[in-house]
């Protein structure tokens, strides 16, 4: 197909849909952020194994959130970034940290419960709050040499001064692709094959033993309904419309057009609006691992269901309705 006769890509959309969905994530993330991170610091003589990857988590939401507003104002301007150049990477870069790092510790939350449920007596004793703290350093010390290559691909177009593109431009897209399909097996498709390895054994495990306590067995159970939901809402669809988009370019660089340009792009779009989700719903893990924040998250919601049942105050000097209509 000649690429005069391609199909027009309707690159106004993400300007359209992406600035409401971040002003949404960035409101409710950093509400629940914030609320998660002041529990777990204020309880941090009691701090877990698991809470130790459970801050950082939160601290790699952060870190993203507090760049959405820079994004805002980019797509608000009509995809113009007037920020310059370097912020741009690093505004990506972060969005990378953000994304791989909650994968990791997500991950890193897997294997231990997997541990504390399938071996619980071998690992007894053995795993510390330093040893999660030594594997968090290594996680982000993984996912940045991960990202960084990331940094050195142009994020301009061309002749298209003010723009910052979240892969780069099409002189480099052949290599990008590689790189991004490389990263995709090792930064994603490799830790949910571990998490869900973990959890299909944990799930058979907790079946077959009638031994292991009910609540533990539904904790287990809400976790692993709150990771399916992360892993196919917010990571799935972005890895695979990312490089299905990627190639889309490649061809259109090839004058190779495909009728199907525009609704990968248009979904691909929407995908980074649901990869985005990742640090409004991340805080679900927080109200599964921590009861003070579960029983706080009761009380406020106890609290709000009286305001609302509370009878509104009669007026004593009314009359009252039964004396005006003749009704008994």
């Amino acid at each position: 197909m000649n690429n005069t006769t391609c199909q027009r890509v309707d690159f106004d959309f993400s300007s359209r849909f992406l600035p409401p969905v971040f002003i949404l994530v960035f409101i409710v993330g950093l509400v629940a952020n914030a609320w998660g991170l002041k529990s777990l610091l204020h309880n941090w003589k009691k701090l877990k194994i698991i809470n130790v990857f459970v801050l950082n988590l939160g601290l790699a939401d952060i870190l993203y959130l507090l760049t959405l507003p820079f994004l805002m104002v980019y797509y608000f301007k009509d995809s113009t970034w007037i920020f310059g150049d370097t912020f741009c990477e690093i505004t990506r870069f972060c969005f990378n940290i953000n994304l791989y790092g909650s994968i990791g510790f997500l991950t890193c939350i897997s294997v231990y419960r997997y541990l504390a449920i399938v071996h619980p007596m071998r690992v007894r004793g053995r795993l510390t709050v330093t040893h999660s703290v030594a594997i968090s350093v290594m996680v982000w010390l993984l996912v940045s040499v991960q990202s960084l290559p990331d940094m050195f691909y142009t994020k301009t177009f061309g002749n298209k001064p003010g723009k910052c593109y979240d892969t780069t431009n099409d002189t480099y897209v052949e290599d990008y692709l590689k790189y991004s399909l490389g990263w995709t097996l090792t930064g994603f498709c490799l830790p949910f094959l571990i998490t869900l390895g973990c959890y299909g054994h944990v799930i058979v495990i907790l079946c077959r033993k009638n031994t292991i306590d009910k609540v533990q067995k539904q904790r287990s159970l809400k976790l692993l309904l709150i990771l399916i939901v992360l892993f196919s809402v917010c990571y799935i669809p972005y890895h695979v419309l990312k490089n299905l988009i990627l190639w889309s370019r490649v061809l259109s660089k090839q004058q190779i057009c495909r009728e199907w340009s525009n609704r990968v792009y248009i979904a691909h779009q929407i995908s980074r609006g649901l990869v985005c989700l990742n640090s409004a719903l991340n805080p679900l893990v927080y109200l599964h691992g921590n009861e003070d924040i579960r029983s706080q998250l009761r009380q406020l919601l106890q609290r709000a269901r009286q305001m609302f049942r509370r009878p509104p105050p009669t007026d004593s000097g009314s009359v009252p309705m039964t004396e005006l209509t003749g009704d008994v």
